[in-house]
């Protein structure tokens, strides 16, 4: 395997990682912004109820978004053309996409900053709409990169902003936010206790069958149009993945759930960039244009000082997530939020 193979092999599986942990960062956030059961008649149980939500990825939101960080740095060092030609023909989108998640750390962050229920049913829209946004545009980005855009001989996007909107990548982005809802359904009812744990298992069954069909329609289509033999495989293990994500769903087993939604995705992951490969954007003008691992690397030497960062620093950043993660696996509760959060203020007597 050359260097310039082992990078467009580690940059996807950094965006497997990001997709699979931040997925359900993103299902969560969604999550906040649907109804709850308890908004007319207890305001402030619903509050409560909100904040689990929001305490379940707590600890772990922001590390897993690192994956992006590092994902996008080494495109960036690794394949520069990639970098530059993906960046200018999906600008608005991602844009769109570090401004929704922006948002959602703002609104994160200063959530409990103010004590008033509408401060924090606006903060609730922030983290709603930097969740929402990435899970569709993610998906619509990724679904037009594998199928090929008009890219000319010196590399430069051709193509307008409604090129992107095909029904292809419509899919693919309904692909990755019903996976991505479904996965925070299921990572909820495995951190939480009590009614919430019930409601995040009843919602997770009512997703479970629609995602499963939605992937399987996008991993089918993406198999016959782009893949290649060996991704029989892929879909073969997506699939089952999904059947064993509805089943362990219904039978309320949330463990074994969590772990399908993880392999669902992971699948739908490596289906693109396994087809994808030999080329990084293909050019729908004309092949010859396509830009591919080998003519968008970078220099021997800069891919060999990153592939020695990478094998001293990539242990790290693992063992310290998983240390996080196992630091805070046991499951929460609604009687853990103090009354007080719920509270909006009180205005003084004098």
């Amino acid at each position: 395997m050359t260097l310039e193979n082992l990078w467009f092999v580690i940059i996807a599986a950094m965006f497997t990682m990001y997709f699979v942990l931040e997925g359900f960062d993103f299902g969560v956030g969604m999550l906040m912004t649907l109804p709850d059961k308890h908004d007319a008649h207890d305001p402030i149980l619903a509050d409560k109820r909100r904040r689990l939500l929001l305490n379940t990825i707590g600890p772990v939101w922001d590390g897993n978004e690192v994956w992006l960080i590092t994902g996008g740095a080494a495109l960036f060092a690794a394949f520069g053309g990639w970098y530059a030609t993906m960046f200018s023909a999906f600008y608005l989108p991602l844009f769109l996409i570090l401004i929704g998640l922006i948002v959602r750390v703002v609104a994160i962050e200063w959530r409990g900053k103010i004590n008033d229920v509408r401060w924090r049913r606006w903060c609730d829209v922030g983290i709603g709409l930097g969740s929402w946004i990435p899970a569709i545009l993610w998906g619509v980005a990724f679904a037009n990169v594998l199928r090929g855009l008009p890219i000319d001989a010196e590399h430069q996007y051709t193509g307008g902003f409604f090129n992107l909107l095909n029904p292809y990548a419509l899919l693919g982005g309904a692909t990755t936010l019903l996976a991505f809802l479904t996965h925070g359904a299921v990572f909820v009812a495995l951190k939480t206790s009590g009614e919430m744990r019930d409601d995040a298992q009843k919602r997770a069954i009512r997703l479970a069958i629609p995602t499963a069909v939605v992937a399987a329609a996008f991993l089918l289509w993406t198999q016959v149009a782009y893949g290649h033999t060996w991704t029989w495989g892929v879909v073969a293990v997506a699939a089952v993945a999904a059947v064993g994500m509805v089943i362990a769903t219904i039978a309320r087993r949330e463990g074994w759930a969590f772990f399908a939604t993880c392999i669902a995705i992971a699948g739908v992951s490596v289906m693109i960039f396994g087809s994808l490969f030999p080329d990084v954007m293909p050019s729908t003008t004309d092949v010859a244009y396509s830009l591919t691992v080998a003519n968008t690397s970078s220099s021997h030497y800069t891919l060999v000082v990153m592939t020695w960062a990478a094998g001293i620093m990539t242990p790290v950043v693992i063992g310290y997530q998983a240390y996080s993660y196992w630091v805070f696996r046991k499951r929460l509760s609604v009687e853990q939020i103090p009354s007080s959060i719920g509270l909006p203020l009180q205005k003084s007597s004098r």
